[in-house]
């Protein structure tokens, strides 16, 4: 199990998040939380991540905020301070990841998946990235400026990140030359979220599989 920890943003300020320690000199991994913010169930990927051999934190990105109900959740996102999210929290966090590990991955659900995007845009402490279903406003962060190999894993009964929507983004990184892996599943949003009504076992196994080879590859 890993345990709450206070990290250093580049402006100077803290922001807490959970870390799952491998060891040191081992890969890392951040994990970026959904819309709900950073519960148990994040916690539990970034504890995942530790058992198979990377150290994984966690940004708490609404600063101990947390809701089940979807009308605060999208509130709280859309309170959200994307680019500091991103600039601070998450570069802090990759920072914080550098100091006691080897090369370092994003990787993030939903909102977190759009701040996956955003992150391997804009932090350049980051090897690889791992989106699962979100895709960023392009004026923000803009797919084509993808620097690093990046995985994509998406539904395609999904009313938010639609397949139109992921139709786009792969054009524009196939158009850029960025090295990436597009993947679709026959499910729906938060296929991959086990306390998800959209949960899908066999895809979520799926995802968890290609995306563990794609790190190996790309950071271990």
């Amino acid at each position: 199990m890993g345990s709450m920890i206070e990290f250093a943003r580049p402006d100077g300020a803290k922001t807490k998040g959970y870390l799952g320690m491998a060891g040191q000199g081992r890969p890392g991994v951040v994990v970026i939380q959904e819309w709900w913010g950073l519960n148990d169930q994040i916690c539990g990927v970034a504890d995942r991540f530790a058992r198979a051999g990377y150290n994984a934190l966690a940004p708490d990105l609404y600063k101990g905020r947390l809701t089940t109900e979807p009308d605060e959740a999208n509130h709280l996102m859309t309170g959200l301070d994307f680019p500091a999210a991103t600039h601070q929290d998450l570069r802090g966090a990759a920072q914080h990841l550098k100091t006691q590990s080897g090369k370092v991955a994003v990787m993030g659900f939903c909102m977190g998946g759009a701040l996956t995007i955003a992150a391997a845009v804009h932090v350049p402490e980051l090897a690889a990235g791992v989106c699962l279903y979100g895709i960023p406003a392009k004026d923000f962060a803009d797919p084509a400026k993808i620097l690093v190999p990046f995985q994509g894993h998406f539904a395609n009964k999904d009313d938010w990140c639609t397949p139109a929507a992921v139709n786009d983004l792969e054009q524009v990184l196939k158009s850029a030359g960025v090295k990436h892996e597009i993947y679709r599943y026959d499910a729906a949003h938060a296929f991959a979220n086990e306390r998800s009504a959209a949960y899908d076992v066999a895809c979520a196994n799926q995802a968890w599989d290609r995306m563990s080879a794609f790190l190996r590859a790309n950071i271990a």
